[in-house]
């Protein structure tokens, strides 16, 4: 059964690219950004595509790029286009579909629509918390926004030096599933995504 999993975070530089391109690479799956906001000339589909380096992954067009790296309903308002709902159709395909979101789930596309709002019910929701003061808390504030709202939450990868008690804390209290952790590296290419790729593999297939 192929699946759809959207990559979303509790905010912006979470890591949240690096984590597609690991899941990409792992299900051999597409990829899709529907909304890039600025590096236009180095968008995040340009580096999962340069990192993944199966056979079979298509990394489709965004929807929308936009040229200022800001909240998509901002940048849209410098571009002087509307993003719409209508216009995040998902590309077609016969293999697992990864999404990677913008920002944060309340990260607003319009005056009324939010990231969170491209999630549909089949999803599965990948979370990427990132190990820093404050994490917590915005960690478990997403869950609530996703659990409010009856969407699947597949598990949580962190990202950054562990801290055991934060990570066990998030676990236990939201009964959100640990799917692993990214190290703090250095530096990120086609070999460190295909190592991480293989130790995900087998928890995410197991969850198909």
């Amino acid at each position: 059964m192929k699946e759809t999993y959207f990559v979303t975070g509790i905010s912006t530089d979470v890591g949240k690219t690096v984590v597609s391109a690991i899941l990409t690479q792992a299900l051999e799956a597409d990829y899709w950004k529907p909304v890039q906001a600025g590096d236009l000339n180095n968008t995040d589909g340009h580096k999962v595509a340069k990192w993944v380096t199966n056979s079979k992954t298509v990394i489709h067009n965004s929807a929308y790029n936009l040229n200022t790296p800001m909240s998509p309903h901002a940048a849209a308002d410098i571009d002087e286009i509307q993003i719409e709902l209508k216009g995040l159709k998902r590309p077609k395909t016969d293999k697992n579909l990864v999404i990677e979101g913008a920002g944060g789930l309340l990260v607003p596309l319009n005056s009324k629509d939010l990231i969170i709002d491209l999630i549909q019910p089949e999803d599965k929701v990948i979370l990427v918390s990132k190990n820093e003061l404050g994490s917590i808390n915005h960690t478990l504030l997403s869950i609530e926004a996703l659990k409010s709202r009856n969407l699947t939450i597949a598990g949580i990868i962190f990202n950054g030096e562990s801290v055991p008690t934060t990570e066990s804390f998030i676990e236990e209290y939201s009964g959100v599933p640990v799917l692993g952790r990214l190290e703090k590296e250095p530096f990120i290419d086609s070999n460190v995504v295909n190592e991480y790729a293989e130790r995900f593999r087998e928890k995410l297939t197991a969850q198909g």
